[in-house]
């Protein structure tokens, strides 16, 4: 006597096959080594390089914004004790990068910086300038 026994869903055929199709392959699309993009490809490449380059710089600039203006319209610093007419008696801070040239100008814009860096050196004794120092403008 032999048994037989089936399981539900395998090997089963719940409908007749009414026709049969051979499985397609993957479409073949040429020799990759060599081949050339088409000019519409390339154009769109390029387009979505432009675009993105775009919102780096759009993303960069309103970071800047939140994080304290562009350099661009930054205000110019100027000393508040000091004028062109009256240099004596003002005081000048330095800042990281000044020289004495540097700074006669930004006290006297309109005029030669000449005569005050030389009274500066003298008044100085030639001494380098240090970051944060005050500097007492000479009469």
């Amino acid at each position: 006597m032999a048994a037989c026994t089936t399981a539900p869903g395998i090997a089963t055929i719940g409908w007749p096959a009414t026709s049969r199709r051979a499985p397609r392959g993957a479409t073949p699309r040429g020799p990759r080594s060599g081949s050339r993009v088409t000019p519409t490809t390339y154009r769109r490449r390029r387009l979505a390089v432009a675009l993105l380059a775009l919102g780096v710089v759009v993303v960069a600039a309103r970071a800047g914004v939140a994080l304290g203006g562009s350099p661009l319209a930054a205000p110019e610093r100027r000393p508040a004790s000091s004028s062109a007419a009256g240099l004596g008696g003002g005081i000048v801070v330095v800042r990281a990068g000044d020289t004495l040239w540097s700074i006669a100008s930004r006290v006297a814009p309109g005029d030669d910086p000449r005569p005050l860096v030389d009274r500066l050196s003298v008044a100085r004794d030639g001494a380098p300038l240090q970051p944060g120092e005050r500097i007492r403008l000479p009469d």
